[in-house]
């Protein structure tokens, strides 16, 4: 019997910090899937490889991990002052959906220099030698992202000698602005308030495992912080003391699902399970010596303090651009988890560990009328093209 040709579409695989996701242009998705729907999510969903229910996606493009399980789907922006929009979709590996309620921060140090790249910079802008600033239009979340991409000889500079803990290689430094980052919600905006309870540090329930102080905030993505120490742990631990375990698994997803539910992200416990992008759930230490994933010593006074984060269910490997985002403005607030982790008093830098080693991340953190607003969060991120062509998949996939 006749089978379907496979049809191919343009796209580049690329590593933006320590994430990596395959990049589209909306208008070279066919047309039933430039738009939000069905048909979108069966073909990404194909590109990537999931479902897999051997969790490999050796049949796609994912890497089996939520740092390479990623898409982005960029165009010429419609809003005024922007260069581009920037859609992020997170991809499931062992069931068939994408969760689309957040941003990737790590994805947004590729999403300006693909859009110098691909011209939807005024060339005007480009110096021969120099950083442009790319201001991009974060379409989940309803945000704006400045991000300050180097240039050589008028062209985008990949290579350097920045070093992310995390990623293997040194690239060129892509410096990236979140501005405005609070009261984070899904698509064009909507949200709540930074502090969605209203409170810095709040009593959060939950079964089985008991009443953990907890900072609720939405800032880079809606986050769920709790103490290491009162969940069993030192801060220093690794991927495998948390992703082997299980047990260990299954009560970070009851404490996520718990706190997103007094976060107002959802209205039902249920809704959790297929909003596995949001929240993030982190647990903070005050620094302690510990030796990272690569075998590098960390020095407790070389950081301000220690933070583990989970996405999609596991530990992450580093640190999530977003959560990292949630770290830097909690830290400037005086009275957080974060800030008490750090020692106290907010400031507008840390330094903080995770399992591949460092990261420093700022923010600008004011009281206004009895609320906190956070004008913008600043980190340094690489991001590097791996290659670029077409993805194929089965012209039935959608």
């Amino acid at each position: 019997m006749p089978f379907v040709p496979q049809i191919k579409i343009p796209a580049a695989y690329i590593r933006g910090g320590t994430s990596k996701g395959v990049f589209f242009r909306q208008r070279d998705l066919p047309q039933s899937a430039q738009k939000a729907g069905a048909a979108r999510d069966k073909l990404l969903l194909r590109v990537i490889g999931s479902p897999d229910p051997y969790g490999k996606q050796v049949d796609g493009m994912g890497g089996a991990t939520s740092s390479t399980s990623k898409v982005v789907i960029l165009s010429k922006s419609k809003r005024p002052d922007h260069d581009v929009d920037y859609l992020f979709g997170q991809v499931s590996i062992d069931k068939p959906f994408i969760d689309w309620s957040g941003n990737c921060g790590n994805l947004s140090a590729a999403v300006g220099p693909f859009a110098v790249a691909d011209g939807l910079v005024d060339p005007g802008r480009i110096p021969d030698n120099g950083t442009v600033a790319v201001r991009i239009w974060q379409a989940n979340i309803g945000k704006t992202i400045v991000a300050h991409v180097p240039i050589g000889n008028g062209q985008v500079q990949e290579t350097g000698d920045f070093e992310l803990d995390g990623v293997t290689f040194p690239a060129a430094e892509v410096q990236l602005e979140f501005l405005d980052p609070a009261d984070e919600g899904e698509g064009e905006g909507e949200g709540g308030a930074m502090f969605p309870t209203g409170n810095l540090v709040d009593d959060l329930e939950v079964p089985g495992v008991g009443t953990l102080k907890a900072t609720l905030i939405n800032a880079g993505i809606p986050t769920i912080f709790v103490n290491a120490a009162d969940i069993g742990y030192a801060g220093t631990e690794l991927q495998g003391d948390i992703n082997e375990d299980k047990a260990a698994l299954a009560k970070f997803e009851t404490i996520r699902a718990h706190g997103a539910l007094k976060m107002g992200l959802i209205k039902d416990l249920s809704e959790a399970s297929t909003r596995q992008h949001t929240p993030k759930v982190a647990f903070v230490a005050p620094p302690k010596d510990y030796v990272s994933s690569s075998g590098r010593p960390v020095a407790a006074g070389d950081i301000d303090l220690l933070v583990r984060a989970l996405s999609m269910g596991k530990l992450h490997h580093a640190m999530m651009g977003t959560a990292a985002v949630a770290i830097g403005t909690a830290a400037a607030i005086p009275g957080t988890l974060v800030d008490l982790a750090a020692g106290g008093g907010g400031r507008n830098a840390v330094r903080f560990g995770h399992p591949s080693g460092t990261l420093r991340v700022g923010a600008e953190a004011r009281q206004v009328d009895g609320q906190w607003t956070v004008a913008k969060a600043i980190m340094s991120r690489s991001a590097r093209v791996l290659m670029e062509g077409w993805v194929r998949v089965p012209a039935d996939a959608f």
